[in-house]
């Protein structure tokens, strides 16, 4: 495994955040498009890794994380701004991420030993850990707010 230090891993999580910002700022209108771009930027950071050398499995653990911490941290943001605006979604969005990583760490770790279990390397490098939860937190938030933007069609047809 080559080019998983730290100073690696910095200009990966640097220019994939750059690259993320950007297309959901010029697609942020596109409310539609948010949840299915969101997912697809998903794959975007394990390019990184398999220019490392390293599995995709190999992350599973914090791609794992990644999915249920920031998928229910949309959630609970999304319940807040219905109650309480801007302000809501701010603290729905604190106080989810407390939650949330909480439970997402338990799956971690359940992921974490089954991986060990069936002998595939997840020891942690800076790089796998940051894209690998990078990783997942798109695909937990894009799969959020997909769902999201279909119910609230749904209900808007419906009326």
């Amino acid at each position: 495994m080559k080019r998983q230090g730290f100073a690696p891993a910095f200009a990966s999580v640097t220019v994939i955040s750059i690259l993320i910002v950007v297309v959901i700022g010029v697609l942020i209108h596109r409310s539609r498009l948010i949840g299915p771009v969101t997912i697809l930027l998903g794959f975007v950071p394990l390019i990184p890794l398999k220019f490392s050398g390293r599995g995709i499995k190999s992350v599973g653990a914090d791609i794992m994380f990644g999915a249920i911490d920031t998928g229910i941290l949309g959630v609970a943001a999304l319940v807040g701004a219905s109650f309480a605006g801007v302000l809501g979604a701010i603290v729905g969005g604190a106080i989810g991420d407390a939650v949330t990583d909480g439970f997402a760490g338990l799956f971690e770790g359940k992921m974490a030993e089954t991986l060990r279990r069936h002998q595939i390397e997840e020891t942690r490098t800076a790089l796998s850990s940051s894209m690998g939860k990078m990783s997942g937190c798109l695909f937990g938030v894009g799969v959020v707010l997909t769902i999201a933007w279909t119910l609230l069609r749904i209900r808007t047809r419906l009326n």
